[in-house]
Order: C-alpha cells, then sequence, then structure tokens
C-alpha cells in the first residue's frame, strides 16, 4: 500500500468565487470562510488569469450570465487548457431551466446549483464535490482513506456484486462484512436509486460518471435515516473496467438541526407558538382565505397589564413562565382554527377566522379576557393579571397585514386608555386621534430638547401675618408658534407616556437649579414640585431623584417638597412605601395636592407618610357660596389636624377667601388673591417690594 504525504493538505482547500454581482460574491464568501481559503473574480476574463496563477484551486463556483464571457465560456476554455482541465467546476446560476442544466454539465461541470440557494445543501454540495475531486486524484491508494473514512463507502463491480465497505458502512448500516460481500448492490442501498421514479439518477452515473443527492435508506435494523450519496461510475484506465463506489453520509443530525432552525424561525422560543415570521405568513393565507369566502377575519392585538411589575419583582424566570401560561391559557380560549402568536415580550396577536357577522368576535375576545384574569400560581406566588385587546376586522378594514396589526394595535392602546381589561374594536377616527396624540408628543419632546419649557412660581403665605412659607413650581410653556401654554394645554397628553416621567425629571432638576440660584443670592425658600404618579411608580425613580440631589450639595434638600395627586397614587401601599423610602433616605417632605378629589378615607391618610394636605381650589372657590363645598373645606381642615397635618387652601381668591379660612383653621393659602404663576425673575421682584403688613391689615 503506498504511504499519503498529508504534509500537502494543512491548509484549508482554495475555492473561486466568479460572480459579477457584490452581493453574491459576499453570500458566498461568508458561507465557506470557515473551511475554505476564498478567491473572487468578478468576470470571467479574472477567472482564467487566476485559475491559472494559482496552484491547487480545490473548486470553482462558477455564475453564468456574466458580461463580457459568460460562464459557459469560461468553463469550455478552463477544460480546453490543460493547465487548469481538472478543476472542478459548479454552476451556481439562476437559470433553472433543464436545458440550461444540461448544457452547464455537458460541457464539464459537475454539479449545477440554481439561485437562490440553500446554504446548508449547497455547502454540503461543495463539500461532497471537493471531497470527490481529491478522492479521484488519489485512486491508487483510496483503500486506506476509504478505511479511516468517517462515511459510509461501498464499492461495487460492473456487475453490482459489492467487493469492499469501509467501516463507517457498517457503522452506520449495522451490516457486516461478512452479510455483504459478493452480494448484490441492490440489497444494501436506497430502494428510491432503482424504483422507475429515480432512473434518471442512474441514466446521469452512466453519462457522466457521478451523481450526488438526498436519499433515504434503511439500516438493518430496519430504521429508517436520511443519508446524502455521492454514486461514482469509475472505469480503470487500464482494464477498462467499471467500478461503482457509493459514499454515504448519515444526515439525520443535520436534518434534525434544519428542522430545529426551522422551528425557531417560525415559532417563539419561550411559548412555542408562532412568532411575528409565521404570524405574517398565516395572516396572509388568512386574508386570502377571507375574500374567497366573504368571511370576516378578526385581527386581536393583545397586551397584558400589570406585567412588568412582576418581572421587576419576582425575577425574568417567573415572568417567563407566566408568559407560558397565559400563552397555554389563551390557545386553550380560542378555536382551533384560530391561530396565537407571540410578537415578543408581553404582546400577542390572535387571528379569529371564519367569522359570520360583526359581533361574532367578542365570544372569543371574552373567554380569553377571562382566562387570563384567573388567578396564577407560581412558587406560591399568587399573580393576577390583565389584559387590553385591540381588533380590528378585515375586509371592513381593507388594509396589508402590517397595516392591520397597526390598526389593531392602535385600538389596543385606546383599551388601555379605557381603563385596561377590556377590548376596543378599530375605527378611522381613532387612527386619527392616535397619529394626533403621536405627533404632539413628537412636538413636546422636541420643545423639551430646544429648551422651551420655564418654571413659573407661586407663592404660598402664611394668611394672618403675609409670611411667605414657599413657592409651587408650576410648568409653562413657551411655544413658538402658540405662545405661553399652561399646563393643562399639554399635560393631558402626555400623562400616559413615558415622555412624562422626562419632563419631571426636567422639572425637579430646573427646581434644584434655582433653589441653588436663590440660595446665593441668600433667598432661602421652600420649592413644591408636582410628581405625576407614573413618575413616582417608575422604577428608577428614587435612583434618578437621588443622582439630582447629589448635583446640589450646597442647598438644603428639605426645601425641595413633592407633592402628588391625590389620584394619581395607583396603589397606596406601593405608594406609601414609595414616599417614606424618600422621606427617609433623602429628607424630602411630601404633600397630597388636590385633596378631596380622590380617596379621602383615614386608611389613606394612614398609610401615606406626608407631611400636608392642599385642599382642592375648586371647594375653596366656590366655598363662599355652595354651604356643601364649605362643609367640605371644613371636614378636610378637622382631618388634616386629626392627624397633624399642615393643610394648604388652593384658589385663595378674595378677602372673604382669607377671613372664612382663617375662621376654619386653615393658615396657609395660595391663589390669585396672593399672586398669579410668574417667573423667577419676577418674583424676586414681587417679593422685594411686597408688604406683608398689608395681608394682616386686609384681615
Amino acid at each position: 500500500m503506498l504511504s499519503v504525504d498529508l504534509n500537502t493538505h494543512k491548509q484549508n482547500p482554495l475555492i473561486l468565487i466568479v460572480d459579477d454581482v457584490r452581493a453574491n460574491q459576499q453570500l458566498l464568501a461568508r458561507l465557506f470562510k470557515d473551511d475554505y481559503r476564498i478567491k473572487v473574480a468578478s468576470n470571467g476574463q479574472r477567472a482564467l488569469e487566476i485559475a491559472k496563477s494559482h496552484s491547487g484551486i480545490a473548486l470553482i463556483l462558477l455564475d453564468i450570465f456574466m458580461p463580457g464571457m459568460d460562464g459557459y465560456e469560461v468553463c469550455i476554455k478552463l477544460k480546453a487548457d490543460s493547465q487548469t482541465r481538472d478543476i472542478p467546476i459548479i454552476f451556481i446560476t439562476a437559470a433553472d431551466d433543464d436545458a440550461s442544466e444540461s448544457y452547464g454539465l455537458k460541457i464539464g461541470a459537475i454539479d449545477y446549483i440554481t439561485k437562490p440557494i440553500k446554504p446548508v445543501t449547497t455547502k454540503l454540495r461543495v463539500q461532497k464535490n471537493i471531497a470527490l475531486s481529491q478522492y479521484q486524484e488519489r485512486l491508487s491508494f483510496s483503500m486506506e482513506i476509504i478505511k479511516h473514512s468517517k462515511e459510509a463507502i461501498l464499492i461495487a463491480d460492473e456487475k453490482y456484486r459489492i467487493i469492499d465497505i469501509n467501516q463507517a458502512f457498517s457503522k452506520i448500516t449495522g451490516y457486516d462484512r461478512r452479510d455483504v460481500i459478493g452480494k448484490n448492490y441492490h440489497c444494501f442501498s436506497s430502494n428510491s436509486e432503482f424504483g422507475s421514479k429515480f432512473q434518471a439518477i442512474w441514466e446521469e452515473i452512466h453519462q457522466h460518471g457521478y451523481w450526488a443527492g438526498e436519499l433515504w435508506n434503511k439500516k438493518s435494523t430496519g430504521e429508517s435515516y436520511p443519508e446524502w450519496v455521492t454514486i461514482l461510475g469509475i472505469t480503470s484506465p487500464r482494464s477498462n473496467l467499471k467500478h461503482y463506489v457509493r459514499i454515504a453520509s448519515d444526515i439525520t443530525l443535520l436534518k434534525q438541526r434544519e428542522y430545529e432552525l426551522e422551528h425557531m424561525a417560525k415559532f417563539d422560543l419561550l411559548t412555542g407558538v408562532p412568532n411575528r415570521t409565521s404570524l405574517l405568513l398565516q395572516m396572509q393565507q388568512a386574508i386570502a382565505k377571507s375574500q374567497r369566502e366573504q368571511k370576516l377575519l378578526g385581527i386581536c392585538y393583545l397586551d397584558l397589564d400589570g406585567f412588568k411589575p412582576v418581572n421587576d419583582e419576582l425575577g425574568h424566570q417567573t415572568g417567563d413562565l407566566v408568559l407560558i401560561e397565559i400563552a397555554q391559557r389563551i390557545q386553550n380560549a380560542i378555536r382551533k382554527e384560530d391561530t396565537l402568536a407571540r410578537l415578543g415580550g408581553d404582546e400577542f396577536v390572535i387571528l379569529l377566522v371564519d367569522l359570520e357577522d360583526h359581533d361574532a368576535y367578542k365570544a372569543s375576545i371574552e373567554r380569553i379576557l377571562e382566562a387570563i384574569h384567573k388567578p396564577i400560581f407560581i412558587n406560591a406566588k399568587r399573580i393576577l393579571l390583565g389584559a387590553s385587546i385591540g381588533i380590528t376586522l378585515f375586509p371592513l378594514d381593507d388594509e396589508e397585514s402590517d397595516t392591520l396589526l397597526r390598526h389593531a394595535d392602535h385600538a389596543m392602546y385606546a383599551a388601555k386608555q379605557a381603563g385596561k381589561n377590556c377590548y376596543h374594536l378599530y375605527n378611522p377616527e381613532l387612527d386619527i386621534e392616535i397619529r394626533n396624540q403621536n405627533e404632539s408628543l413628537k412636538r413636546l419632546h422636541q420643545g423639551l430638547q430646544h429648551n422651551e419649557f420655564e418654571l413659573f412660581y407661586q407663592p404660598k403665605i402664611k394668611m394672618r401675618t403675609g409670611k411667605l412659607v414657599g413657592v409651587e413650581a408650576l410648568i409653562r410653556w413657551n411655544h413658538p408658534e402658540r405662545g405661553l401654554l399652561n399646563p393643562g394645554d399639554f399635560l393631558p397628553q402626555i400623562e400616559h407616556s413615558d415622555l412624562i416621567i422626562e419632563l419631571g425629571d426636567w422639572v425637579i432638576f430646573s427646581a434644584l437649579s434655582q433653589l441653588e440660584i436663590w440660595s446665593k443670592l441668600g433667598f432661602e425658600i421652600p420649592i413644591s414640585i408636582n410628581i405625576a404618579g407614573r413618575q413616582l411608580q417608575h422604577q428608577d425613580f428614587i435612583h434618578k431623584l437621588d443622582a439630582a440631589l447629589k448635583q446640589f450639595t450646597h442647598i438644603n434638600h428639605e426645601l425641595l417638597e413633592l407633592e402628588i395627586l391625590e389620584t394619581s397614587a395607583l396603589k397606596i401601599e406601593e405608594s406609601a412605601q414609595i414616599i417614606l423610602d424618600i422621606k427617609n433616605k433623602l429628607g424630602i417632605p411630601f404633600a397630597i395636592d388636590d385633596f378631596g378629589t380622590g380617596y379621602s378615607s383615614l386608611t389613606y391618610l394612614k398609610a401615606l407618610p406626608v407631611l400636608a394636605l392642599k385642599i382642592d381650589q375648586t371647594f375653596v372657590c366656590n366655598m363662599l357660596n355652595d354651604p356643601s363645598d364649605q362643609a367640605i373645606v371644613e371636614g378636610i381642615i378637622a382631618l388634616a389636624d386629626s392627624f397633624n397635618l399642615l393643610t394648604v387652601a388652593e384658589g385663595v381668591e378674595t378677602h372673604k377667601h382669607f377671613e372664612l379660612l382663617l375662621k376654619l383653621g386653615c393658615e396657609v393659602g395660595q391663589g390669585y388673591g396672593i399672586a398669579r404663576p410668574m417667573s423667577a425673575h419676577k418674583f424676586i421682584e414681587w417679593q422685594q417690594n411686597r408688604s406683608p403688613s398689608n395681608y394682616a391689615a386686609a384681615i
């Protein structure tokens, strides 16, 4: 047996890629770069030059349609040159007709692959062809190579009698040498190689001496398995005897991997339901079915209510278990013909098919909401969620898939605005409203970036003496086109958006900056600012507040007072803990704004560690004419006294308000009767020019 010098094979084989389209060059180079060295030619002439100047090219991947010299001509020239005629050529082309393929193989190509290519199959075919080329070069000592090959190799004579197999053949098929030697080749290879359907395989072997492809075979146990098969028809140049070499690889693992990749591409890895890619394909089919059968299709966009705290408080692992449970519940609540898909996070889409009328979706949606709202128990934790669902109906909403999803998303947003754990049907007016809302948010964000906002300050005084005890910072928007805007003109548009948090952060920083400026002037006065419930509940609020305070180390932090609306605290216990943490860690006092419009309960006051109640200005303004409002004001003052809290009356407009409030026991007030909100500069002027005795004299 001849020995083989393996030193000549240390380098990876060299592949020459010939294609005039750069994107195709890059695709093929990426596909093979880990296993092969790559050379690239953009035209036929350059390909010929590289082929002649580089020895050891293992394979040429050749496009057909190229300007100047096409791939066929390149192939013919390569095969006509003794220096390059043995280089294997595979055509990779968009020409997928039989005539083009037959001609390409006729002029010398060993394989023909049509675009768009299948990466796994293409890579495997290239590997097999390169292996074949190397095998043909070293046929004289091939048995040594065969012996150690991991591919199942069978050699048969011209009468198809098996004359040898390798160890891998026995390992893969289960047949021992004594089972097969001398037996007919047909008994130990895939039946599909000899069926009438596959006569073309052997015709190609007889014509070209070669065939490669994927087949199914059976092991000695009867178990079927997929294999990649290369069959060679080799004629001995000395004896003119014909032999057949069958090289097969068990590609069971590869097929499993292909299935897994396909599953990953179409299904959500966590819940197992279809993902966005699969959803869009199924939507196209459902839309076509709806048009064909003239029935409605419901596209439902679902977002869980209350899921974020589950992730934040119980961890993402628990959150994942919750999503799996929710997906299963939705799946059980819908019909078999309907489709559930997960877009990501806690967002799902449901396709309700074959709806007979405009209201037919309601029963399914109500079942889904009921199923989701049932408690979930994980690790002894009781989790209660809801869902907001937006629905649009095709073809009443006659749009493409992406637009239908967007419309359903808009309707879902409207469901959240309506109070959550409910559903909303899309209508065009809603779309216009949401687009206007988005434009408003965009303009507000630009205003924040362009420093168009400003804080005005409204004084708070002790009404009996006129002493200034603080100011409330009130935001204004210096709009370039609309002029100076009050909070009511723009804050309602962002109260359900994270922009309210960004704007709130700006207010905190601006108020602290003003405190620092006044402190340097020797003027220390408390500033109270309003904190939105969404900002208070945000997980980073305390951290960001602490970071802002640390930038202003020379001011007394107790001069900053935070006010929250009585109606803004979503959960009393949670709000109480946040306020207590801020008070204990940062020394910031809190007050309840617009008291009387929300909970107004003893439980509320007992739970929230605040220092003051601000009586809503509606009650204060009307108390002179409405006994009920006066009774409310009197009750709030008495309630505050019981809890040892300070009361501040908003809406103090006349001297009669002064008199009655003092009579009822409220000492501190703010309102137009004292001073209107004003810029920081004008506030200093107001403070310097006023006379506190005027207020006392008025009483």
